[in-house]
């Protein structure tokens, strides 16, 4: 399919469709059924089976005739992780369920994966489910999950086997967050909000039916859901110029406060934050695919960074300005901002960035092995039972 083709379905979609008189969720169910939400999703699934370089036209015109969006920031983890995961893995009944509220925004979803004692080492997950019956009872905690406290389902990755390794004992579920036994806690930051929350699990019955891909299969499924959170983790500091979009801005409105050697770091990293965005273009069309590699962790590498850098070269430059903080009130926002707010805001919100979706370290890991090639580290759980590791 063309480009013009494509602002022709568009054209003709908004010429039934005033999205002055149709109602919000209207309009957005509709786009949806017209296959213009995502348009490299299947004919069926809110997509055309298109290119996925075709969206950001598609998302342009509707955007310069008025037409309400699904407010991306308020569901990243759904529309960035768990929908790419479910068209990968889902049955059509799951994907018929599942994807249309989930773009509409009418179902918001969070991730149940990292644990106390698996953060970084995600296949050591010690979260429960043992089947009975038709359903799955589920028991155990997880924590830094996002958006818990307002979404209504949530990705989970649970132990099945603990008499297999690790990384194969683990299954993957649909939750539904409204279900008895589900119990969200707050998680207060240094930024006074309480955008991460832990979760527990306590005889949660979870239906066969909302098991994503096979038994045992979860750390496979997992990955997919990994690397798509990566690109978008990565991709999702470059909106509206992202981070140096912010700083460039402080920069224009204090003059007096410039000096040579700030402005020599601000070009250094404007220009490493123009390659980051080059590169989430090129991921973006991996991405595309329904299966972006190991690449997307040099892509969140590079945001971690460069957020950092750039919020603390912000606050260079406001001086005694940069040390005052707005309000610390306790919060619990209806989305992930990594730029928004005040200077304070953002420096303390980066420090964040370089542990969310897989820590530096582990991350470097995963470019040194799988992108470069190099020797892997020793590990000496990897063909031991995940029952005999020592917790």
């Amino acid at each position: 399919m063309t480009i013009d083709e494509i602002r022709g379905r568009v054209a003709d979609f908004l010429a039934t469709h005033d999205p002055s008189t149709t109602g919000r969720l209207e309009f957005l169910r509709a786009r949806y059924d017209a296959g213009l939400a995502w348009v490299r999703f299947p004919v069926g699934h809110g997509g055309l089976g298109v290119d996925q370089t075709l969206q950001p036209e598609v998302d342009r015109l509707f955007a310069e005739a008025g037409a309400p969006d699904n407010d991306p920031s308020s569901n990243g983890i759904g529309l960035g992780m768990a929908a790419p995961t479910i068209l990968t893995y889902g049955t059509e009944e799951q994907k018929e369920r599942f994807l249309k509220p989930l773009w509409t925004g009418e179902e918001k979803w969070c991730q149940l994966f990292s644990e106390p004692g698996a953060g970084s080492d995600l296949a050591n997950v010690s979260t429960r489910a043992v089947r009975d019956g038709d359903e799955w009872v589920v028991n155990g905690q997880k924590v830094w999950t996002s958006i818990a406290h307002l979404a209504r389902f949530a990705i989970l990755v649970a132990r099945t086997d603990p008499d297999a390794v690790k990384h194969g004992g683990l299954t993957y579920f649909l939750c539904d967050m409204a279900d008895p036994g589900v119990e969200v806690r707050p998680l207060r930051q240094i930024t006074g909000e309480a955008e991460f929350n832990e979760v527990f699990l306590t005889n949660v019955r979870i239906p066969d039916s909302q098991r994503l891909g096979a038994v045992g299969e979860g750390w496979r499924v997992a990955n997919t859901t990994l690397n798509n959170e990566r690109v978008s983790i990565g991709r999702g500091g470059q909106r509206e110029a992202g981070m140096i979009g912010r700083v460039a801005r402080t920069w224009r409105e204090n003059p007096s406060r410039r000096t040579p050697e700030l402005a020599d770091r601000l070009l250094r990293l404007w220009v490493e934050s123009e390659a980051a965005r080059v590169t989430g273009v090129r991921l973006a069309q991996k991405l595309a695919s329904g299966q972006p590699g190991p690449e997307g962790s040099v892509m969140k590498l590079l945001f971690a960074r460069n957020a950092q850098r750039l919020s603390g070269l912000e606050l260079e430059l406001l001086a005694e300005d940069g040390l005052r903080f707005s309000d610390w009130t306790m919060v619990r926002p209806e989305s992930v901002t990594f730029t928004g707010r005040d200077a304070g805001y953002r420096y303390l919100r980066a420090k964040g960035n370089s542990i969310e979706g897989g820590t530096d370290e582990i991350i470097r890991n995963i470019v040194s092995e799988r992108v470069l090639g190099l020797p892997a580290e020793p590990r000496t759980d990897k063909d031991r039972p995940w029952k005999e590791i020592a917790k």
